[in-house]
């Protein structure tokens, strides 16, 4: 079944070219799509193109599809184009006539337009509460090892003194950066675009404030061409979101890597969390990290995508936007299976104790030395060259005890200050 079909056949080969993956992917849509035919149903009954018996048939048998989804016995078979196709023909099934008024008074433009926004609405919002586990996670490790220094490295050369605890809460506070942008993502797709039909709006007399009601969006698109312009905007405003979070976890990602290493040695997991080599028995792979890593580098990846396929498109609707779906939909369940596992395996980290006095990390307090003798009154410049000639000549020797004291850095990491900024965004 099409929803536009007019009796002619189509080509089989162009049918299968032109549908694509739509049947899989709309899987994920689909209860979003029976979330706003209800609405719309609903609203055709108030402005009287269907009747309160008619609108009372369409509600049992979108409550039903509603259960199927949930249940995971909702399929879209072959004989459908795309989830929007099934739910019509399963309502024309059960309730004939009834079942052909459902599509009155909209496009499948504007039904794919909204189901995608309820899902880029609701899945921003897991995003936000799975970010937020993970961040509490970081924020508990940082004050359970904030005492225990780590090696700090600037070009991977060591460099300075810096800890676990700077270390957890440093990938906790960009989380909230992260935020700030899930919370704008939210506030872009929650404009409800039903009712802007083909891109143009509709002759009949509809009620798209009641709509917006019903579905919970905040607000309305008003302007039906700017509705209809949303369908590849809130995607690379979406991908940018998400891109922005994978940045953060890949590189998280990478440094466990490195600090897992046997060059580093910083830090471990359970066997459990580790996979082994098929010939070499010693090995405590960080497969799950490594994955977290290639898995978030993806979805970077996905703006650039969007951009290219979005970018020179003149206003009106385009096929194209079929192809934003699949990857789009791919991210979100990525992302959230990422943020899982992450949240998960850190939980399980065994920190390592380092020794410092270890040759590699004779020079890590060079530069606390220096303001040692700065703030007993010798000029930085005279303090650098003679902290410099001890290394050069090898009569460098460290001095470990000094503290630093202002917010943010190794002896006062300002955990507070971070929980109270994260808390402002809750």
């Amino acid at each position: 079944m099409k929803l536009w079909d007019k009796g002619i056949g189509i080509d089989k080969k162009i049918e299968q070219f032109t549908v694509g993956n739509d049947r899989e992917i709309d899987i994920h849509i689909a209860k979003y799509d029976v979330q706003a035919s209800l609405a719309h149903a609903k609203m055709l009954a108030k402005i009287g193109i269907i009747t309160n018996n008619e609108l009372a048939q369409l509600t049992e048998g979108l409550h039903q599809l509603t259960q199927q989804i949930e249940e995971g016995t909702f399929v879209i078979d072959s004989q459908f184009e795309d989830v929007h196709s099934k739910i019509e023909y399963e309502l024309t099934q059960q309730y004939g006539e009834v079942g052909k008024k459902i599509h009155t008074a909209r496009s499948r433009n504007d039904q794919v337009l909204v189901a995608l926004q309820l899902y880029y609405k609701n899945n921003l919002e897991v995003i936000h509460q799975k970010t937020t586990t993970l961040f509490n996670t970081l924020l508990q490790l940082a004050e359970q090892y904030q005492t225990q220094l780590l090696p700090g490295y600037t070009h991977l050369q060591v460099a300075m003194p810096s800890s676990f605890g700077l270390w957890f809460s440093a990938y906790a506070e960009l989380l909230i950066d992260d935020l700030y942008l899930v919370q704008a993502g939210i506030k872009t797709v929650d404009q409800n675009p039903l009712g802007s039909a083909a891109g143009y709006g509709s002759s009949f007399p509809i009620d798209r404030e009641f709509t917006t009601q019903e579905l919970n969006f905040s607000s309305l698109k008003y302007n039906v061409v700017a509705a209809q312009l949303s369908r590849g905007k809130s995607e690379r405003t979406v991908s940018m979101i998400v891109g922005s979070l994978a940045n953060t976890l890949a590189r998280f990602a990478m440094d466990i890597c490195l600090y897992m290493s046997q060059n580093f040695g910083f830090i471990s997991f359970p066997d459990a969390l580790t996979t082994g080599s098929s010939i070499m028995p010693h090995k405590k792979n960080p497969d799950v990290f490594e994955l977290i890593r290639g898995k978030c580098n993806k979805i970077q990846a996905l703006y650039s995508e969007t951009i290219l396929l979005t970018n020179n498109l003149p206003s009106g609707y385009h096929r194209d936007y079929q192809l934003l779906k699949e990857n789009i939909i791919q991210a979100f369940e990525d992302l959230k299976d990422v943020l899982d596992v992450f949240d998960y395996a850190i939980q399980q980290i065994i920190i390592k104790d380092i020794d410092l006095n270890d040759d590699k990390y004779t020079y890590l307090f060079t530069v606390d030395n220096i303001n040692t003798l700065v703030e007993n009154g010798m000029p930085f410049r005279e303090a650098y060259r003679k902290i410099g000639d001890e290394v050069s000549n090898g009569t460098y020797i460290p001095i470990t005890s000094k503290k630093h004291t202002h917010i943010g850095s190794i002896h006062n990491l300002g955990l507070d200050k971070i929980r109270e900024k994260f808390n402002l965004i809750n």
